[in-house]
């Protein structure tokens, strides 16, 4: 065990962490074998073990506390651009079979909808624009 440097330790303690960050998916460990590549670097070029110490828990520490953040922040958003039907919401249909509470048909983004009114009193007559508020599986909900 004399015979390996430190640097070698440090790197096989960065695989050791590399490990559980693919079978769990938690960045953290990533974070973790980053600095352990840090001790190793400094391991490398002739730092002491309080040094190897000292530098693998300050680049772990500086990458959780700054890369987990924004990440976080990252994940929680929602994507810029809408596809599916979340990108139908909002646009603006022709009617060509009349629409009311019961049904209907739209001209929706090149396709034949069917349809339906959001307003249970209000139709749409043919050639109408109305506005798709809603898609409930293979129908529109339109005003």
């Amino acid at each position: 065990m004399d015979d390996i440097d430190a640097w070698v330790w440090w790197l096989i303690a960065a695989v050791g962490l590399g490990i559980p960050l693919v079978v769990t998916a938690m960045p953290e460990f990533g974070m973790l074998a980053v600095g352990a590549v840090a001790g190793a670097v400094t391991a490398g070029l002739g730092g002491g073990v309080v040094l190897q110490v000292v530098v693998f828990a300050v680049v772990s520490v500086a990458l959780i506390a700054v890369v987990r953040p924004v990440a976080a922040r990252h994940r929680s958003q929602r994507p810029q651009l809408a596809t599916g039907i979340d990108a139908l919401k909002g646009k603006q249909a022709v009617v060509l079979e009349r629409v009311d509470s019961s049904g209907g048909r739209i001209k929706l983004a090149g396709e034949v909808w069917s349809a339906r009114a959001l307003d249970t009193g209000r139709a749409y007559e043919v050639g109408q624009e109305v506005d798709v508020v809603e898609i409930e599986g293979a129908t529109a909900i339109v005003m």
